[in-house]
């Protein structure tokens, strides 16, 4: 899948380089022709996205060499709080605690909006159920509803399927789905959850199980699985996820994806900053994601 996605960000940063040249963008390099490196980790759900903008702002500016790894959005954090990485992604905000940690070390975290996202939820494409609302999603995942026929489909077990907790996807679908945005909600993830350690994971699983259900970024769902239509509640319009459903605000499983950096970023890493923010914002789309301007 890395692959495909990356081949999609190589032909679309090449109308870049057609019409810009290194002097137009950002510093300029080091005398004698010395690299200067960038460090981003973090969000298994961006890291795509990332190698994509990291790749073609290294053909724009050869003097700056950028390593993207995943791992997590907690994963991402706690290496900017400790120091070891210039740029954390995360597919969630920071938690109070990581920013308290933060401040301890002498760090006041900088949080940047790069892309937007929709959540989608994802069964076998032989599953009849094709809609869901986020109610009936919260049942599901904690376990009182256990049966596809429960829920207008087979006389079935539900197979539940999740990322694992140090994933910022799974923190914000706790939050926001699970216990529905509810601050003072207690509701957790049923023990019978299958904690699964990255994208693909799920969507093998959904491939091969047809009573599994699963939930992933838009840009993460491949055409053999099925997403499913999601309403705010029973008297609401079931709605796909898609950019234009993101932009318009009518799916209701969508966030925001930052990046942080430990204080206010300066030399290339500011520059590279402001140039996700503003010429590459065109490669998102093709990446499945949402670009933070229409």
């Amino acid at each position: 899948m890395l692959s495909r996605w990356l081949a999609i960000s190589w032909l679309l940063f090449s109308s870049l380089l057609a019409g810009c040249s290194t002097g137009q963008h950002g510093p300029e390099g080091r005398a004698g022709g010395a690299s200067e490196a960038i460090e981003n980790k973090g969000s298994d759900t961006l890291v795509n996205l990332a190698l994509a903008w990291a790749e073609a702002y290294m053909q724009l500016h050869p003097e700056v060499r950028i390593s993207v790894t995943g791992g997590g959005s907690g994963t991402g954090i706690a290496a900017m709080i400790n120091g070891t990485v210039d740029i954390a992604n995360a597919s969630r905000e920071m938690k109070p605690e990581e920013i308290e940690a933060a401040k301890a070390n002498g760090i006041i975290p900088e949080e940047y909006p790069v892309a937007r996202d929709a959540i989608s939820v994802v069964v076998n494409p032989t599953n009849p159920v094709s809609a869901l609302t986020l109610q009936e999603i919260s049942d599901i995942y904690t376990g009182k509803i256990t049966n596809w026929g429960q829920i207008g489909g087979e006389d079935r077990p539900i197979v539940l399927l999740s990322r694992e907790s140090n994933s910022g996807t799974y923190v914000y679908f706790l939050e926001n789905v699970i216990r529905l945005g509810k601050k003072e909600s207690t509701l957790l993830f049923s023990p019978e959850t299958l904690l699964m350690p990255s994208s693909e994971g799920i969507s093998a699983e959904i491939r091969r199980n047809p009573n599994a259900i699963g939930y992933d970024g838009l840009g993460y769902v491949t055409a053999d699985q099925k997403m499913l239509a999601i309403a705010h509640d029973a008297d609401g319009s079931y709605v796909l996820p898609s950019v234009d459903s993101v932009n318009d605000g009518s799916y209701p499983i969508s966030r925001p994806l930052y990046m942080y950096t430990a204080g206010e970023p300066k030399g290339q890493v500011e520059a590279y900053l402001n140039w996700v923010l503003g010429e590459g914002q065109s490669l998102v789309s093709a990446l499945g994601f949402v670009p933070l301007r229409p």
